[in-house]
């Protein structure tokens, strides 16, 4: 497994004037993205800045074989389908600094 840090954008089907919360589907993308990170496939995930003006914006790092893991697993959910949120750009990634430090020799 590698690491993946994916950013997701507001869709076209993106209630503008509704926060997050007001989205219709909440709940259930809630359920599903809370079911990736049970799983260990979403490692974390939050809103970045921007996402105060309406229009989400979100960083994951998910922990998967492949992009097209990703596409595959995000596809199924609810936001996807109905283009509330789209992904924006998929890059490896690697920790480097973590709860365990980086030796010097490293």
């Amino acid at each position: 497994m590698s690491y993946f840090a994916v950013t997701r954008e507001a869709g076209p089907g993106w209630k503008d004037g509704n926060g997050i919360l007001e989205q219709p589907g909440v709940g259930d993308h809630a359920a599903f993205m809370n079911e990736l990170a049970d799983e260990g496939f979403v490692l974390f995930a939050g809103p970045l800045a921007g996402t105060e003006h309406g229009r989400l914006r979100a960083l994951l790092i998910i922990d998967a074989h492949s992009e097209a893991d990703i596409h595959d697993r995000l596809a199924k959910d609810p936001w996807t389908r109905s283009k509330q949120l789209e992904i924006k750009c998929i890059e490896p990634w690697k920790l480097f600094v973590a709860h365990d430090r980086l030796s010097a020799r490293a």
